[in-house]
């Protein structure tokens, strides 16, 4: 779970406009602790995920086909437990994907994933949504999103129903 937690959150970062701007958001962006501190005194790195994960969500479901299971469309039970961990993590650093900065959110993920791949440009299917719970599938989602950022393309990896 906490691979996956990884990825999600350095995907939304680095997907938003002042990375690689394939969502208009800037939830990571310095700027927006100044209007989520009042509101969220404590969670606030909640509520960024929460952001950022309904943008990407939304660009997502855009280029693939209904009932697909994407990084940002996951079955009720693994949102859920996302969520959770999210809430009860401490570490600033897994808290706040943007930390360190765009080439270090880039270079994790990129460490993350299969350095050989090489996707296409748009959906890629990974298999069914079982498939997910297997650390092969998660090192396969961050390869194919690093070399996506670093092409300056755009590849969805996404999953079918069970």
């Amino acid at each position: 779970m906490a691979d996956l937690l990884k990825v999600r959150l350095l995907v939304g970062y680095l997907g938003e406009i002042d990375q690689f701007g394939w969502w208009k958001t800037s939830f990571y962006q310095p700027a927006s602790q100044a209007f989520l501190a009042p509101i969220f005194p404590r969670t606030g790195h909640v509520a960024k995920y929460h952001g950022v994960a309904e943008a990407a969500r939304l660009v997502h479901d855009e280029s693939l086909s209904a009932g697909s299971y994407h990084l940002f469309r996951l079955p009720e039970e693994l949102e859920h437990d996302l969520h959770t961990a999210l809430a009860e993590v401490e570490d600033p650093e897994i808290q706040d994907a943007s930390i360190h900065g765009k080439d270090a959110a880039f270079e994790r993920l990129r460490e993350m994933g299969d350095k050989s791949i090489s996707p296409p440009d748009g959906p890629i299917s990974l298999g069914q949504i079982n498939a997910l719970r297997t650390s092969h599938s998660i090192v396969q989602m961050a390869g194919i999103y690093a070399a996506s950022f670093q092409r300056g393309s755009k590849a969805f990896p996404y999953f079918t129903r069970a």
